[in-house]
């Protein structure tokens, strides 16, 4: 059984070390198997690419048409964000998946491999079904963790397999087309009660503070928005952890979803919890929030007094904090679009109440999960500006993670 894709490409990856250093891109089929081939491709400091083919008809159907052939070219320029496919000329294709039930996808993708000139094809997934072999597949070697006596489908041995988003392979792709990339960060496990939360921590050189996200209902670690956050805050210096506070099956609860203090609860374990992480030893912390994880984050900033050094809000419902408002003393920046009128009375509301310094700082045009056209690239610069004043100015101070004032 595998946490999620990540987790999954990781165990993979032990396996396939032998190939770092060689001639080899790793090729992940969309979407699924681009999150697994994404972590193999950092762990052996390889290159990404996808191979789009068709989703297997039924034995008998004719092959594929010009008008199919160019159909798929244009789904992987799009997933490139236009640019070409790497050449594959006389190097080692490492095919991934998520997983291999029937084996006719990986089959067709093994071809196009050969067809585009590689010179050693290799299939990898985490769990494959019985009988699945190399020469099935038209592959020179095939590589997988679990092959399981009792198969029924890939999901099944997934504790998290929600679908991967288009947006989520673009993103892995821009973040791997070059060699060495990381495009996850280390996927963690929190005790938290009765429950364990996922997340991911991603660690600089010489990192001079620590950011821990609090999603937003419907929304997880895995969000392209708040993953395009801690990227650039990442690249600033900052250490950050992208923190599941819900399972998966506590996502479609509403109760669960506007328990603001269940999850400033969670959120307070894990902020304790990096305490442990020796690469983050005294460093100040920060919190950024979105949509509910914004009251989230500004209840759990109360409850520790004095221990968080500045907060972000993106589109974010500060007013869930309630009373606890009063009490934060972290540096406040509520970031909300123009064109979300009813949160952002909310959040001048909020502002209202603090007496914290605060600022409320309207996108124009913006909506509120900031979609629109340089909306979040905003959102980025002025997280990065708010922890990068305040987060430094505390890193001299008596403020220390996991040490109370």
């Amino acid at each position: 059984m595998f946490l999620d894709r990540i987790d999954g490409g990781r165990r993979l990856a032990a396996l396939l070390s032998h190939f770092t250093g060689t001639n080899v891109v790793v090729v992940g089929l969309p979407r699924g198997g681009v999150p697994v081939a994404a972590e193999i491709a950092y762990q052996l400091r390889a290159p990404l690419d996808v191979i789009v083919v068709r989703k297997p008809g039924l034995p008998g159907e004719p092959g594929l048409d010009d008008h199919e052939r160019a159909a798929l070219r244009e789904r992987a320029t799009q997933l490139r964000r236009g640019r070409a496919g790497l050449d594959l000329s006389g190097r080692v294709a490492l095919i991934v998946d998520d997983g291999i039930a029937t084996g006719a996808t990986a089959a067709a993708a093994c071809r196009v491999a050969r067809e585009v000139g590689a010179s050693y094809v290799v299939v990898a997934a985490p769990v494959v079904a019985p009988g699945i072999d190399a020469r099935a597949l038209d592959a020179d070697e095939i590589v997988y963790v679990e092959m399981p006596a009792r198969f029924t489908t890939v999901g099944a041995h997934y504790q998290d397999f929600r679908p991967t988003t288009d947006e989520q392979v673009v993103r892995l792709l821009d973040d791997g087309r070059g060699s060495g990339i990381d495009p996850s960060g280390r996927t963690v496990r929190i005790p938290a009660g009765g429950a364990v939360l996922a997340g991911t921590l991603r660690i600089p050189d010489h990192p001079r503070g620590v950011v821990l996200f609090a999603h937003g209902s419907g929304s997880s670690r895995h969000s392209p928005r708040n993953v395009r956050v801690a990227r650039r805050l990442t690249n600033a210096g900052f250490a950050t952890l992208l923190l599941d506070l819900l399972s998966p099956a506590e996502e479609s609860s509403c109760d669960r979803i506007f328990d603001v203090d269940g999850l400033a609860r969670r959120l307070t374990t894990a902020t304790r919890w990096l305490a442990g992480v020796p690469e983050l030893e005294g460093l100040p912390v920060g919190y950024f929030g979105a949509s509910t994880g914004a009251g989230a984050a500004l209840r759990s900033a109360a409850d520790l007094d004095g221990q968080i050094s500045a907060v972000v809000s993106r589109g974010g419902r500060p007013d869930l904090a309630g009373d606890a408002l009063a009490r934060v003393t972290a540096p406040t920046l509520l970031v909300v679009g123009g064109a979300d009128p009813t949160v952002l009375k909310l959040n001048r509301w909020a502002a209202a109440r603090m007496s914290c310094p605060s600022k409320v700082t309207i996108i124009p045009g913006a909506t509120h999960l900031f979609s629109e056209r340089n909306s979040l690239e905003r959102v980025a610069e002025l997280a990065t500006e708010w922890f990068s004043h305040h987060l430094t100015a505390q890193a001299a101070g008596p403020v220390r993670l996991g040490v109370s004032c």
